[in-house]
């Protein structure tokens, strides 16, 4: 970026109000944890940290409330889910926890948040341990003014809870404050996890059986949190499936679902929704970079479902599954369909007069095309589990029966192409090889590559004999 770019973005973020710029730092330094946009957000938060310092040497600090928040909601973090996400038991909406916060400022403990927020401000930059004794004694004052507002009691407290907000918030006010309570046995339990969970063997679910034996964590309230601890460890999380039939000690459904532990397979049939979600809108707009990831962590999730738990087809998840695999082959279907089509429009071997003067091939087709090939190839993985194995296999017969013959036809067409279309000739070939390359491999394409380059070159040398 040059420095006048660089400038530019500076006099923007200065211009910002304090909160603005302390929420963008909050989200960029997520984006860097998570490895996206690293480059942007280095930058902007390189630009920011220098804004925030100077205002800092200039002026007198202001309040921390920004900080005492991040304070308060720090152990949400692991069960926070952005905005329009749907979520499940064991998630709470990032977008609740603002309006939570103004509550507790305005009704729920304003005392109290004053007097931490005064504590907060006198405390040097390197008392971690302060920080987080205050962070505990906040929580602890947080979590009873949620339970003075949700808990049991005389009155009508309807008019009360809607001060916090609609209907999702308040839902999500009885889960921070149920988290909020247990904050130290959900510090043990990330003590005691295993770090990672590759495979999800009789040995790792026994560990696991053992960090969860805490009795505040076994409610129906925490259980769900505790669980979404342990899958966020886990390389496949679908397997949490595998401690609630180790707790049943049976893999029928009906049995696992009478234990507490049977809502970890509607997490894990939610998840898979969410997955099946993304996938496809990923189809829909043309991204592909993540689709094989996706279309295995489905493909191994339904297998698992499947053989794993003894599923009826009329109960509840066994509906829900089958409206997973549904959604997947339908999303899956249709673009798969799409593929030789798209094929045939750029490789069709037009007559040289119906071919206009300048006329050109689109690389971005092209290599929006090549992802199609290489997604319909990847489809093949998995079609049969997602239930779409007759038309992915078809349609990639078709496509190396057709990019074949083409390839060689364009080929030939070199050696007597007017030199007018030679252009053109010459970018369908280009973009034939491009496709063969995924259809047959490297070596594949290397070949017709030199054979493109031999029937041009040849017919040259005979135009100058000539």
């Amino acid at each position: 970026m040059s420095q006048t770019s660089i400038e530019r973005l500076r006099d923007y973020l200065a211009q910002l109000p304090p909160q603005a710029q302390a929420l963008l730092m909050r989200e960029f330094e997520r984006a860097l944890e998570r490895g996206q946009d690293t480059a942007v957000a280095t930058l902007v938060l390189d630009q920011l940290r220098k804004i925030v310092r100077k205002t800092e040497a200039d002026a007198a600090p202001p309040p921390r409330t920004d900080d005492l928040s991040r304070l308060l909601f720090q152990v949400l973090e692991p069960f926070l889910v952005e905005a329009g996400a749907p979520i499940r038991a064991g998630q709470i909406r990032r977008s609740s926890l603002a309006p939570i916060w103004q509550w507790l400022g305005r009704d729920g403990a304003p005392a109290k948040l004053s007097e931490f927020e005064a504590a907060l401000a006198r405390m040097p930059a390197d008392s971690a341990g302060q920080v987080e004794a205050l962070a505990s004694k906040l929580q602890a004052v947080a979590a009873d003014a949620i339970f003075e507002l949700t808990g049991p009691g005389g009155g009508d407290k309807s008019r009360a809870l809607a001060r916090v907000g609609p209907p999702n918030v308040i839902e999500d006010l009885y889960s921070t404050g149920a988290v909020l309570a247990v904050r130290e046995a959900i510090a043990t339990l990330n003590e005691k996890l295993p770090r990672s969970l590759r495979a999800f063997s009789d040995a790792q679910i026994a560990s696991v059986t053992a960090a969860l034996n805490i009795p505040v964590l076994q409610t129906p309230q925490m259980l769900p949190f505790a669980l979404s601890i342990v899958m966020q460890r886990m390389t496949a999380p679908w397997q949490i499936i595998r401690l609630a039939i180790k707790i049943a000690a049976s893999d029928d459904e009906i049995r696992v679902a009478a234990t507490p532990y049977g809502v970890a397979v509607t997490m894990a049939l939610h998840d898979l929704s969410c997955v099946a979600a993304i996938l496809r809108m990923d189809i829909k707009r043309g991204h592909f970079d993540n689709v094989a990831g996706n279309l295995k962590t489905l493909h191994d999730g339904v297998r698992g479902l499947r053989t794993e738990l003894d599923l009826r087809n009329d109960s509840a998840w066994g509906k829900q599954l089958t409206s997973i695999r549904a959604d997947i082959s339908n999303a899956l279907q249709s673009e798969i369909d799409s593929v030789p089509g798209r094929v045939r429009r750029i490789l069709r071997q037009r007559a040289e007069k119906d071919i206009p003067p300048g006329a050109r091939i689109d690389s971005t087709e092209v290599e929006e095309t090549v992802a199609l090939i290489d997604f319909v190839a990847t489809c093949r993985n998995y079609a049969s589990e997602l239930a779409i194995n007759e038309v992915t296999l078809r349609t990639y017969s078709d496509l190396q029966q057709y990019v074949e013959r083409s390839t060689e036809q364009l080929v030939q067409s070199l050696r007597g192409a007017d030199h007018k279309v030679r252009t053109y000739r010459q970018q369908q070939v280009q973009a034939a090889i491009r496709f063969c390359q995924v259809l047959f491999g490297d070596d594949y394409a290397s070949l017709m590559s030199r054979a493109a380059e031999n029937a041009a070159t040849g017919e040259r040398k005979s135009s100058r004999a000539s």
